[in-house]
């Protein structure tokens, strides 16, 4: 059957010698996999772009409910980013976010409230003026409530472990502000405290594993 739905791209991995396979988390249907074909070609580079990560897509799919991969008929990009592609810190923050996301979200239940999430953080990311640099750190609170372990009190964050007063106060500030507003902190308390969250994601997360971005992300910022 044929679905309308909006998606947001995880990651795609190439296929043949023109085609790539492309995992697209959707607002009707959750995460999906869809083979794209001829996209790698010389006539069809340009629609490579709507593919690559976080790309924020309007999707008409072919849709077989045991199907492993699943076909795409009509494809247009839901909003173009402006900002994320040129701002090196908003593409590395990106760049961390899009690794954390592949790793941790996979069910197709709240899909729909999920996806909205999703769509709208991105979407506010691009259009921040301002305090881009806790971006990411708000964001993965945000993400842990869709994620069955939602942190509501900077307890829920530390679990056994122990940290200054001052970065529990910074954290008890992301955890009810939104992405713009500016909660104030040096580099070394922002990297102490995206460790704290990381630690938090591992406590609840199987098979996380090291997040490989994570080191450029804190020479960027």
């Amino acid at each position: 059957m044929l679905q309308k739905t909006r998606g947001i791209v995880f990651r795609f991995t190439k296929f043949g010698e023109t085609s790539v396979i492309v995992n697209i988390f959707t607002e009707a249907l959750g995460l999906q996999s869809y083979i794209v074909n001829g996209v790698r070609s010389k006539s069809s580079k340009s629609r490579i772009a709507l593919f690559q990560p976080l790309t924020l897509l309007d999707l008409v799919v072919y849709h077989r409910a045991n199907a492993e991969i699943n076909r795409i008929k009509e494809v247009k990009c839901l909003y173009p980013f402006r900002t994320i592609p040129v701002d090196i810190r908003k593409s590395t923050i990106s760049m961390f976010l899009a690794e954390i996301i592949n790793k941790t979200v996979k069910e197709e239940a709240h899909a729909a409230e999920l996806c909205e999430f999703l769509i709208q953080s991105f979407i506010a990311l691009d259009n921040l003026e301002d305090n881009a640099e806790n971006f990411h750190m708000i964001f993965l609170l945000k993400l842990s409530r869709f994620l069955g372990f939602g942190a509501h009190q900077v307890n829920d964050v530390l679990g056994v472990r122990v940290t200054s007063k001052v970065n529990e106060e910074a954290l008890a500030q992301l955890l009810r502000c939104t992405y713009s507003d500016n909660v104030k902190m040096d580099i070394t308390q922002r990297r102490e405290i995206l460790d704290l969250i990381i630690r938090f994601f591992n406590d609840h997360i199987d098979n996380l594993g090291e997040i490989r971005s994570v080191g450029i992300l804190r020479e960027i910022l």
